[in-house]
């Protein structure tokens, strides 16, 4: 039942709830006793920028926890009424303060074991001037070879970054990317090295 069990309490009237395989489905949810909502939990969109230039990229160091002092792309959770663009780009500005043109779309990473999805969009500074935001302890644009790929955050700011190394490798424009990442069970966040890359697609 997963995390149904921690659904305590309706969300529209406040009543209890118990878990429960409403009619027609086949998972179970948290079902209200009093005005018999069901309420439906699902996975949450993490949106974020992997920003070129001078053939450099540019990472931000984490001032919070999860991974705290550990290297990331700027990203976030999405906010209701906005797009993954949008979020691609507030997200950039909040954590590096940085104004950015998103190109194109570059990477679809689902982690299911967390119940995330990432988007990640290449961008380009519209300005060279970036700085640490409050979630942010440094910024740094890097060369390839000096990614700190040892001390990256979460699983899928490898993934993501070992995929742009290698199109870059392979012939200098990066392609699109669409990927499960499949957590050990049990590890935490910021190990980052157990997991598998499944169902890869690229284009």
């Amino acid at each position: 039942m997963g995390d149904v069990q921690n659904v305590k309490f309706c969300q529209w009237c406040g009543g209890p709830t118990k878990p429960g395989i409403p009619e027609g489905e086949e998972r179970f949810r948290a079902i209200c006793t009093s005005c018999g909502k069901i309420a439906y939990q699902n996975p949450k969109m993490v949106v974020g920028c992997l920003i070129e230039h001078d053939n450099k990229v540019l990472l931000c160091k984490r001032n919070i926890e999860p991974s705290y002092g550990l290297w990331t792309l700027p990203a976030g959770y999405l906010e209701m009424g906005e797009s993954a663009r949008e979020g691609a780009i507030r997200e950039t500005r909040e954590e590096a303060n940085a104004e950015v043109e998103v190109i194109s779309p570059f990477a679809q990473l689902d982690i299911p074991l967390i119940g995330q999805t990432y988007i990640i969009f290449l961008a380009r500074l519209k300005n060279p001037h970036f700085s640490p935001g409050p979630e942010s302890s440094e910024c740094q644009l890097f060369p390839l070879h000096e990614i700190p790929f040892n001390s990256l955050s979460f699983s899928s700011m490898v993934v993501t970054l070992s995929l742009y190394v290698e199109d870059k490798k392979e012939g200098g424009k990066p392609k699109f990317h669409y990927g499960t990442i499949s957590k050990r069970p049990g590890t935490s966040a910021s190990d980052i090295h157990a997991y598998t890359l499944d169902h890869h697609m690229q284009s």
